[in-house]
């Protein structure tokens, strides 16, 4: 009998060992890969976990309260040098982490992640994103006014990223683990598990294939069951009373609200934007070390907090005020200003962090001081000016994200408030409209359009970037070697490193057949000529790429 047992164990773990390296030639099949997006959905789930009790622990230990829910309250008792070191400390840390394990001293996030998923057959960078985390996680423990979905997403990438590697899966299975990957963190970090799914759809993947749709639901809502085992079913924000709703005569508000929305979003992007520009021409110039460079954003939050003690953190207390209208109309305009120059000088000064929760906040505060106004002008017709703070909330957030159906759908589950949708719908659907017209789609898409990377205007823009000369050019020995010196001579060629982006404009402007193909070894040192780029090569490659795209999006 004991034999037996030995021989079936021993054929048991042969056939686990013999479909384990099956799994890695081969990648997985639909029943493997469902498995595989719960298994991920869990890790996700508990990493996302870890990270919002982590940050909650390190927050309580640094500002000495049992409650970081209430953290801004509590702040305007420590005392102020305290509140201005913590933050400089935390910045000096995150500069010397980033500048230790990334190349260019840049947090990653959820633009990454995007990057990812368009670029890299779902892969992102695994040391730089190990080390955005740590940073972005100290950032948010130490007072940094910014939001831990960012670090949450890239943190599901990175998880993604070491399965896809173990596994050998290809661009289509890469792209739809990394979507599980998200949506499973989404909804953990949020107990928003329908948001959550669509979030990953929407913004990361940029498209509602129904391949990927049930394995990036099965993952959301491990994600979300992870947060409830450890929180329970409860919402975000648990709203006191119910909200008077007057919608019909109240529309025509709720339409200027989102256009004023969308305009305070676009202020937003503007101001990191404007922030991590000016933090960069300073340290170019001056030389500064780059490893200071959040050290001193760490200093400025600090100098502020003294003052302004509700701009520390994610923000979630002021923004539970708001949503219940505890606050007046000069302090939501206030803190609404203090708080878009807190993000920018977080997320501009290199110290890591999201946007989402600090536009809730911002939101909630525009709406607020919106409605106290308009309800103020026109009481008989009014409802309450905290349906003003809830609709305002999610238009700001959608325009910021560029996701107007997950993110109105996130804003319901952080509330259970699912009575006042057609305020909120209003409202997101005109600030999105407005913001996406006067920057690139949305935060995540303009940051990569800053770097190059364009994406906004959809695959037809960048699939030519994904493809290099050397893996599309002809050997030189199918063209007139002679004509070809002649051409470079003439100043037309390209580098065996450039990518079809640069080789198409050359096409379209000279109309010739082909393009010498070179490799430039140094600034004085003659090209070598590597081969020849055919116009019809470049059009076969770019229509196949084409062609997958589609059906991927469509299948």
């Amino acid at each position: 009998m004991r034999n037996l047992i030995s021989r079936q164990v021993d054929q048991a773990m042969t056939r686990c060992s013999g479909g384990w390296d099956v799994l890695c030639r081969q990648g997985p099949g639909q029943v493997q890969f469902w498995l595989i997006a719960l298994v991920i959905g869990i890790a996700a789930g508990f990493a996302a976990l870890w990270f919002r009790k982590g940050i909650n622990f390190l927050q309580a230990l640094l500002y000495g309260t049992d409650n970081v829910q209430f953290l801004h309250s509590y702040a305007q008792s420590v005392p102020w040098y305290w509140i201005l070191v913590i933050p400089i400390v935390g910045g000096l840390i995150v500069g010397i982490i980033l500048d230790r394990f990334t190349p260019d001293g840049r947090v990653r996030v959820v633009a990454d992640v995007i990057e990812g998923a368009a670029l890299h057959d779902g892969r992102v960078e695994i040391k730089a994103g190990l080390a955005s985390i740590v940073a972005s996680f100290i950032t948010l423990s130490s007072g940094g006014s910014s939001g831990r979905e960012g670090p949450v997403v890239h943190m599901a990438g990175v998880l993604a990223t070491w399965v896809s590697n173990r596994i050998n899966a290809n661009g289509i299975a890469g792209r739809d683990l990394l979507g599980c990957a998200v949506a499973a963190a989404v909804s953990a970090s949020f107990n928003a598990p329908i948001a959550g799914a669509l979030f990953a759809l929407e913004v990361v993947l940029r498209h509602f294939a129904v391949h990927a749709f049930a394995p990036i639901v099965i993952a959301s809502v491990a994600g979300t069951v992870i947060t409830r085992l450890e929180f329970g079913d409860v919402t975000e924000f648990a709203l006191l009373s119910n909200i008077a709703l007057q919608f019909y005569s109240e529309l025509p508000a709720f339409l200027i609200l989102g256009l004023l929305c969308g305009l305070i979003s676009v202020v937003l992007m503007h101001s990191i934007f404007w922030v991590e520009g000016m933090g960069t021409r300073l340290q170019d110039s001056t030389g500064m070390p780059r490893w200071l460079r959040p050290a001193i954003a760490g200093g400025m939050l600090g100098g502020l907090a003294i003052w302004f003690p509700s701009i520390i953190g994610v923000g979630y207390e002021t923004t539970y005020l708001a949503l219940t209208g505890e606050i007046v109309l000069y302090q939501a305009v206030v803190f609404a200003v203090l708080k878009v120059a807190a993000v920018s000088i977080t997320i501009g000064g290199r110290m890591g962090g999201g946007v989402f929760s600090p536009s809730l906040m911002i939101g909630a505060l525009t709406g607020l001081a919106f409605g106290l106004i308009a309800t103020s002008i026109l009481p008989e017709v009014s409802g309450t000016a905290t349906l003003y703070a809830f609709a305002g909330m999610g238009a700001v957030a959608a325009a910021v994200l560029g996701a107007p159906i997950s993110t109105t759908l996130i804003v319901f589950e952080l509330t259970g408030d699912w009575q006042i949708g057609l305020a909120v719908m209003v409202s997101v659907s005109m600030s999105t409209a407005l913001a996406s017209r006067m920057v690139n789609g949305s935060f995540f898409l303009t940051q990569l359009e800053r770097r190059n990377i364009r994406l906004a205007a959809g695959p037809q823009a960048y699939l030519l970037s994904m493809f290099r000369a050397s893996s599309v050019m002809r050997d030189i020995s199918e063209v007139d070697e002679a004509a070809c010196w002649q051409m470079i001579e003439d100043g037309v060629y390209i580098d065996v490193a450039a990518t079809l982006e640069v080789a198409m404009p050359m096409f379209d402007r000279t109309g010739i057949e082909y393009v010498p193909v070179v490799s430039l070894s140094g600034e004085n040192a003659a090209p070598e000529l590597c081969g020849a780029l055919f116009h019809v090569d470049a059009l076969k490659a770019y229509n196949r790429a084409l062609a997958a795209t589609a059906a991927e999006e469509h299948s």
